[in-house]
């Protein structure tokens, strides 16, 4: 009987329990941060002394897969030459055209543009610009060109979010586009 009477306090308590543990909290779930459709980039080379500036931009009017994109400008640089970089990234999906630059800016600390160059005599990237967590962000910076020669501009988007540290490591790509470099 004693035995019993132990087993049921032991199965209210389980019960108990599991019905606790499950109770809806009535708070809605968001899912977590998705990466952002980004149908155009544009690079804005400003060079330094005249201030004249050049551009060069990628259109994927449906986003990554799909149809190919429309225009994937070649970067075309002088050698030796020292230019403020700024790149600008659209949502052209919408109406109107969504600025995600402003948005990138605004969650300056989930987001990291990395300028990868290759061969890396070709181009180097001096960061301008940081978060609230002292970790470099990318929208704007210093590009200075070296000599002669021809190679790609990798421009990677990371998103980072609860995981930013200043490497690109963690994340995901937004953007991951393979610019042709030529420096004249």
């Amino acid at each position: 009987m004693k035995l019993n009477r132990n087993l049921v306090w032991l199965l209210l308590i389980g019960v108990t329990t599991l019905f606790t543990q499950c109770k809806d909290s009535g708070e809605e779930l968001t899912p977590d941060d998705e990466n952002e459709l980004i149908t155009s980039v544009t690079l804005n080379f400003k060079e330094s002394g005249t201030g004249t500036v050049t551009s060069f931009s990628y259109k994927d009017p449906d986003g990554e897969g799909g149809n190919a994109p429309t225009r994937f400008d070649a970067v075309s640089l002088k050698a030796n030459t020292e230019y403020t970089l700024t790149v600008e990234f659209l949502d052209e999906s919408k109406t109107p055209i969504d600025n995600i630059t402003e948005e990138i800016a605004k969650e300056s600390d989930e987001h990291l543009l990395v300028y990868t160059p290759s061969p890396a005599t070709l181009l180097t990237y001096t960061y301008g610009d940081k978060d609230a967590n002292n970790f470099v962000i990318g929208l704007t910076g210093t590009a200075k060109s070296g000599a002669a020669g021809e190679g790609k501009l990798k421009v990677q988007l990371r998103h980072q979010p609860g995981t930013k540290n200043g490497t690109p490591g963690p994340g995901s790509d937004d953007v991951n586009l393979d610019f042709d470099l030529k420096v004249q």
